[in-house]
């Protein structure tokens, strides 16, 4: 029965002993690689003359990809801190002597209680170890899928840099327009958003400048058309006439000069191609607009 004991004893020890396997880890995406691509992308937003909504998209799935990333490796340091931590207490309990499980000269009490707590570190130990392993393979599918992303980022770059000359025409059509009235919207939102109300019942308003906005509403370019109260999603004949709108505004775009249209978490760019493209989740029913449709123009 002692020597059972020792034996026991022995396969804890080596437990605790033992380091996981190394696991070849993914390389993180390059913080050089994604400055350039942003810098790049800043550029393509200039010369497009307003936001792109592919690139800020996928702008936001790299940082979400990059975020995910960065809080499993702080996971995975800190599961590996611990599990060297038990292997050092484990030598705190005190040594254990193989002989006094096979001599009487020892207290059984104490022993038994030594192997206890060595038991208990192993176990706990076995599991940091499990844990540590699944945040691995976490940490290296969240680096893959980060790196995935910024693989979509420059190959859309690469498709706008493509469509430059003809964005270049587009924007020589419509030419450029500052704002110029007392809402500080330009001349052609203004057109713009009186053709859509004589169209359309608005009877949840219309949100246009956003003074320090980045975007078209900072710039007096941009509406919000409301098809519900704010924050509760548009139902029923409400999202009726948000669709009718948004049709309407595709119909009518190019003659009216409209850039770009959000609506229920889609966007349609005439710029980039036109066509609805989907919209990664924002946080909410506004930030996805589905309580309103959202118009830039040129």
């Amino acid at each position: 029965m002692r020597i059972w004991r020792l034996a026991v004893l022995l396969t804890v020890l080596a437990g605790l002993l033992a380091l996981p396997a190394p696991t070849p880890a993914a390389a993180a995406p390059s913080p050089a690689e994604l400055r350039k691509l942003t810098k790049q992308a800043a550029q393509l937003e200039k010369d497009y003359r307003g936001q792109i909504q592919s690139l800020e998209d996928i702008k936001l799935q790299v940082k979400r990809a990059n975020a995910t990333s960065g809080a499993l490796q702080a996971q995975l340091k800190a599961a590996q801190e611990e599990v060297r931590r038990i292997a050092q207490t484990s030598y705190m309990v005190g040594p254990l002597e193989g002989v006094h499980l096979l001599t009487p000269s020892g207290d059984p009490y104490q022993v038994l209680g030594q192997a206890a707590n060595l038991a208990y570190m192993a176990n706990e130990r076995a599991q940091r170890v499990a844990s540590i392993k699944r945040l691995i393979a976490k940490s290296n599918q969240a680096k893959i899928n980060a790196n995935k992303k910024v693989e979509n980022l420059r190959k859309e770059i690469k498709r706008l840099q493509s469509r430059r000359s003809e964005v270049q025409k587009l924007l020589a059509k419509y030419g450029f327009q500052q704002p110029g009235s007392s809402s500080g919207l330009t001349p052609r939102m203004v057109a713009v958003r009186a053709e859509i109300m004589a169209n359309f019942p608005m009877k949840y308003g219309v949100g246009c400048l956003r003074p320090g906005d980045p975007g078209e509403h900072g710039k007096g370019r941009a509406c919000d058309f409301m098809m519900s109260r704010g924050g509760t999603m548009a139902t029923g004949a409400d999202e009726a006439i948000g669709d009718a709108l948004a049709n309407w505004l595709i119909k009518n775009g190019a003659r009216i000069g409209v850039m770009y249209i959000i609506w229920k978490q889609r966007y349609y760019d005439i710029r980039s191609g036109g066509g609805w493209d989907p919209m990664s989740d924002r946080g909410g029913v506004t930030a996805n607009h589905y309580d309103h449709v959202h118009v830039s123009v040129f």
